[in-house]
C-alpha cells in the first residue's frame, strides 16, 4: 500500500550550505544525513513527520558516474552537470515494496525490480531500505521506498518522537503538496496512472492527485517546483525561492 510522499531528492551543489540556508530561510531543522558508501554522494536531511527533504550532493564526481544500480545519483548527477539546482526526483512510500513492484506488474507496469539499499550514518548504525524505480526525472514518475522498520531513523520510538517534533519556524510541519511543471500534464498523469497505479482528476489545466493525506500537482510548464509545507497557526507566511524550488507555508488546517 502506497503510504504517501516519502521524500524530495534535491540536488544542490553543496548539502551542508544548502542546509544552513534552509535552516535559516525556512525555519527547518535538518538533523540527519550521511554518505553513500561506494556511489559518491553525500546528503542531508530534514524530516517532516515520516516525509523528509534530502538535499543531495556530489562528493566523488567519479564514483557516481561508474556505480551501477544507483540511479538516484544519477538523476542528481545530471541536473547539476546541466548547471541547476532543484528536484531531481522524489519517492513514495509503501509497506511492501516487493508486493507492490507484483501488483503494478501485474498491471502492466515497467517498473523495475525491488532491491535493497543501505546508507551509513555519521555515528556509525547502517540504514536499510528496499527501492523500485522507473526512469527517474524531474518530468517522471517517482520511485517507491520501504524502510526497514528499525533504528534511530525508522524504529517506531524514533518515528513517534518525529511526529510530534517542533522545527525552529515554531512546531511540526509537514509537506502538504508538492507541485511540478511539466510539458504535458495530460500524457504526464497517465505515465503515472501506468507506472505507479496512481490516478489523477482534472483541474483547470492542472492534473492533481491525493496520495494520503498529500498533493501532487503536475502543471504546465514555465512554472516553478513548488512544495507547501503545513505549519501551525500563527506562522509568519512564506514565499521564497531556493535551490531551484518554490517554498510557501500554508496554515494548518486551511484548504488547499
Amino acid at each position: 500500500m502506497l503510504l504517501g510522499i516519502d521524500h524530495l531528492v534535491i540536488a544542490v551543489r553543496d548539502p551542508v550550505a544548502a542546509a544552513t540556508d534552509l535552516e535559516a530561510t525556512l525555519g527547518l531543522a535538518f538533523t540527519g544525513g550521511g554518505r553513500h558508501d561506494g556511489r559518491g554522494t553525500y546528503n542531508r536531511l530534514a524530516f517532516l513527520g515520516d516525509t523528509f527533504l534530502e538535499l543531495i550532493g556530489v562528493e566523488d564526481r567519479a564514483l557516481v558516474v561508474a556505480a551501477v544500480g544507483f540511479p538516484v545519483s544519477h538523476a542528481s548527477l545530471a541536473l547539476l552537470d546541466a548547471g541547476h539546482e532543484g528536484l531531481a526526483t522524489f519517492a513514495l512510500a509503501t509497506d511492501d515494496a516487493a508486493a507492490e513492484v507484483a501488483r503494478l506488474r501485474a498491471l502492466g507496469s515497467v517498473i523495475g525490480d525491488a532491491v535493497a539499499g543501505s546508507r551509513m550514518r555519521p555515528d556509525g548504525e547502517l540504514v536499510r531500505w528496499t527501492t523500485a524505480f522507473p526512469a527517474l526525472g524531474p518530468g517522471e514518475p517517482p520511485f517507491l521506498i520501504e524502510h526497514e522498520p528499525a533504528g534511530s531513523e525508522w524504529g517506531p520510538e524514533v518515528r513517534a518522537a518525529r511526529a510530534g517534533f517542533g522545527h525552529p519556524v515554531g512546531g511540526a510541519v509537514r509537506l502538504r503538496t508538492l507541485t511540478l511543471p511539466v510539458a504535458d500534464p495530460v500524457l504526464t498523469a497517465e505515465g503515472y496512472r501506468a507506472t505507479l497505479g496512481i490516478p489523477f482528476d482534472a483541474e483547470g489545466t492542472d492534473r492533481r492527485s491525493t496520495v494520503a493525506d498529500q498533493v501532487i500537482v503536475l502543471s504546465p510548464a514555465g512554472g516553478p517546483q513548488t512544495v507547501d509545507l503545513e505549519v501551525e497557526p500563527g506562522t509568519p507566511p512564506l514565499d521564497e525561492v531556493r535551490f531551484g524550488i518554490r517554498w510557501r507555508r500554508v496554515t494548518r488546517g486551511d484548504v488547499g
